[in-house]
C-alpha cells in the first residue's frame, strides 16, 4: 500500500519519502478507508519536522484531516461505501487505512471532496473558538491576527454568517478585498498604524471588541488587548510568531481580560460525539449554502509529493495543496 512516510524529524523536503507499507486486517469494529483526499497543512509541516504539539513514533505517515470511503467493513456503524472523516489524527497521506468506527464521523457524499478534506480542522477550530469562550450577540465586534490564514479566512466566513462583525490585522494590505469579498468588515495592518485605524472603527460603533483571537503571539497579540472592553477574551489558538505572549500587569489588574487556549485536538477528545456532530453539522450547512469556502490552489497524487511541497511555498500559490491518492501510485521514490 503507498504511504508518504517520515522515518526521522526535519524539513518535509528532506525526511519524506513513499514506501510500501504492509496492508492491515480490518478488525472487529474497524473498518477500511480509502482515501480520497487530504491536505497539507501547516500542522503537518510542524509534525513533520517535530515542532507541533506531540511527536509521533517513527516510522510514521503524516496528514492531520483527510476524507475517505468506507472500501470494507468489520463495524456495525458504518456500512461500505459511507464517506467518512477522520476525527482522530488521520495519516492521510496514504492510499488506505484501517481505523476504528468511532474515530470516523460519517459525511454526505454529494458534497465537494476538496470542501470534505478540508472540514475538520480550520472551519471546526473557527467554529468553536467563536462560540466556547464568550456568548457573542450579532454585532458583537471579534478581532484576530492571520486573517489571512485558512482558520482566519473560516472565522471571516462564520463570524459574517453569525451576524458579527470582525476587525482583521494582515502583514499584507494587498489581501483585503480578497478577505472583504469572504465578508470582512475591517481590514488594516498588523502593526500600530493599524491598531490606530482599528480604534477609529471602534470608537465610530461606540463599542469594543468582546473577543480577541490570536495565532500568532507576541507583539501582534498585545496590540489586540488595546481593542478590547473590560473583562474580554483572549484565545490564542496558534503561534506563527514563534513569539510568547508576555502580558503587561494593567491589562490583568485593571481591564481584567482573561487569556484562554484552544487546541482542536483536546476538544475532539474531549467532546461528546453528539457536541462533535453538532458541530460538524453546522459546518455541513454553511458550506451547503455556500457562505463557507476553502480555496484549492492544486491537487497532487502521492508520488507528486515534491511538486506538492514546492506549492507550499509558491509565491502565487492560492489555496490549499492536496493530496489525491491514487492506486495506481509507485513506491519507493
Amino acid at each position: 500500500m503507498p504511504a508518504l512516510v517520515i522515518r526521522q524529524f526535519g524539513a518535509a523536503a528532506d525526511v519524506l519519502g513513499l514506501d510500501c507499507e504492509p496492508m492491515a486486517q480490518v478488525g472487529l469494529g474497524e473498518v477500511r478507508v480509502r482515501i480520497l483526499a487530504a491536505p497539507i497543512n501547516p500542522a503537518d509541516l510542524n509534525w513533520i519536522d517535530g515542532t507541533y504539539g506531540t511527536r509521533p513514533i517513527l516510522p510514521a505517515t503524516p496528514g492531520t484531516e483527510a476524507v475517505g470511503e468506507v472500501i470494507e467493513s468489520n463495524a456495525t456503524a458504518l456500512t461500505v461505501g459511507t464517506r467518512v472523516i477522520f476525527l482522530s489524527y488521520a495519516h492521510g497521506w496514504q492510499t488506505q487505512r484501517v481505523v476504528r468506527a468511532e474515530e470516523l464521523l460519517a459525511v454526505p457524499a454529494d458534497l465537494p471532496v476538496s470542501d470534505l478534506a478540508m472540514l475538520k480542522v480550520n472551519p471546526a477550530t473557527a467554529w468553536r473558538i467563536l462560540h466556547d469562550f464568550v456568548a457573542l450577540r450579532p454585532g458583537a465586534v471579534v478581532v484576530q491576527n492571520a486573517a489571512n490564514s485558512g482558520v482566519g479566512r473560516c472565522v471571516i466566513q462564520i463570524a459574517h454568517a453569525l451576524g458579527l462583525r470582525t476587525i482583521n490585522m494582515v502583514r499584507q494590505q494587498a489581501l483585503a478585498d480578497e478577505l472583504r469579498a469572504c465578508g470582512a468588515d475591517l481590514v488594516c495592518g498588523d502593526d500600530e498604524t493599524g491598531k490606530e485605524e482599528a480604534l477609529s472603527y471602534l470608537r465610530a460603533l461606540g463599542a469594543r471588541a468582546s473577543l480577541a483571537l490570536n495565532a500568532v503571539g507576541g507583539e501582534s497579540a498585545l496590540r489586540q488587548l488595546d481593542l478590547l472592553e473590560e473583562a474580554a477574551t483572549q484565545v490564542t489558538y496558534g503561534a506563527m510568531g514563534r513569539r510568547s505572549l508576555t502580558i503587561p500587569n494593567k491589562f490583568l489588574i485593571f481591564r481584567d481580560i482573561r487569556f484562554r487556549g484552544f487546541w482542536l485536538t483536546h476538544w475532539l477528545a474531549r467532546a461528546s460525539p453528539s457536541e462533535r456532530g453538532e458541530t460538524y453539522a453546522s459546518l455541513l450547512d454553511l458550506l451547503r449554502q455556500g457562505k463557507l469556502q476553502q480555496p484549492v490552489d492544486s491537487m497532487h497524487p502521492l508520488d507528486s509529493f515534491r511538486q506538492a511541497l514546492l506549492r507550499i511555498n509558491a509565491s502565487d500559490r492560492n489555496g490549499k495543496i492536496l493530496f489525491v491518492p491514487t492506486e495506481g501510485t509507485g513506491c519507493g521514490i
